[in-house]
């Protein structure tokens, strides 16, 4: 035969359960990516910026090519790439 339980240590089980089940569902409600989506973002971030950039710049040597000038609208294409690139990732940012 079993003892009798005492009541004392089912209701602190009780309880113990009922705050292990409020921690869980606070972790999923308060979820914090991992590291791999974060780094994933990084990624992301990093070619909002540089895609513009080197398109910019392909398509400012090209119009030089074009114009026979030196490096002036490679250079002003550029920056109007870095503008954009940046622009965009503030944007991305700071999404809702």
């Amino acid at each position: 035969m079993t003892p009798p339980r005492d009541r004392r240590q089912d209701r602190r089980m009780e309880q113990a359960a009922d705050r292990q089940a409020a921690r869980e569902a606070a972790k999923r409600k308060d979820h914090e990516p991992g590291i791999g989506h974060r780094l994933g973002q990084i990624g992301v971030l990093g070619w909002m910026i540089v895609t513009p950039m080197l398109l910019g710049l392909f398509l400012g040597r090209w119009f030089d090519r074009l114009a026979g000038t030196g490096i002036t609208f490679a250079a002003a294409l550029l920056m109007a790439g870095v503008a954009l690139g940046f622009w965009s990732a503030w944007k991305w940012m700071h999404r809702p």
